[in-house]
């Protein structure tokens, strides 16, 4: 494989997690990796190596699933050393009342239709995360300060992301760093959607498996010229 001297950017979903295994609505909540998940993280930074891909800088959002992967594969890189900026921005979309149940239990009480709704449509977020619930994140210390969603749909994510991708990681590319981001599903739908100008219901069908790294080559502007998969062996 033939990498660009340019700036590159890599974007990792986190491996396999505890409520992946599940089927459980995760979003805002902190789970761990399984055993999988610790080996897809570790394949997927040894196949960034094996594809000659460095990086100078390596950003992830604040939850525990994303910031091992990072480590894991960075690790394997031989990259434990680089800096990393971790920010709640980049964190999975906020699935609000669904946050903990499990998806087949979900379909069977709400009907497959509106599940589908609230998990892939656009612009209609799940039911909001009642006062309360054992799920709210708005005590951890990790979040002093920030307006914690009660629910999020993807477009709400991508209003989150697209700041922080802004702020953060396009400075950095157009310094001509080679960047490792690793964060979630959604989050890493909004990067997506923005770099390769994928429409709405486009980016909803879209789909990131865990921690098969996403490869995209940018131009001097930092506009996306080739969007490559780069499945660990």
């Amino acid at each position: 494989m033939t990498i660009s001297a340019g700036p590159n950017l890599v974007l990792l979903r986190h491996g396999q997690s505890a409520w992946n295994l599940e089927n459980r609505f995760t979003g805002w909540w902190d789970v761990d990796l399984t055993d999988r998940g610790v080996a897809e993280a570790s394949a997927a930074g040894a196949a960034l190596a094996a594809a000659g891909i460095d990086f100078d800088i390596a950003f992830s959002s604040v939850q525990t699933r994303a910031i091992k992967t990072l480590h894991l594969a960075l690790e394997a890189m031989g990259r434990l050393w680089l800096p990393v900026i971790k920010d709640w921005r980049f964190n999975e979309r906020h699935y609000g009342g669904l946050t903990g149940l499990d998806k087949a239990e979900t379909a069977a009480r709400h009907g497959e239709a509106q599940v589908k709704i609230w998990r892939r449509s656009f612009d209609v977020p799940p039911p909001p995360q009642a006062p309360g619930s054992v799920f709210d994140v708005s005590t951890d210390r990790r979040y002093a300060g920030v307006e914690i969603p009660r629910t999020e749909s993807l477009k709400d994510t991508i209003a989150r992301v697209l700041p922080a991708y802004e702020g953060l990681v396009a400075p950095a590319l157009a310094a001509g760093q080679r960047v490792l981001v690793a964060a979630h599903g959604n989050s890493l739908r909004a990067l997506v959607k923005h770099l390769s100008g994928l429409s709405d219901s486009e980016i909803v069908e879209f789909e990131i498996p865990t921690g098969v790294p996403i490869l995209y080559t940018l131009d001097p502007t930092g506009v996306a010229i080739e969007r490559r998969v780069l499945t660990p062996a």
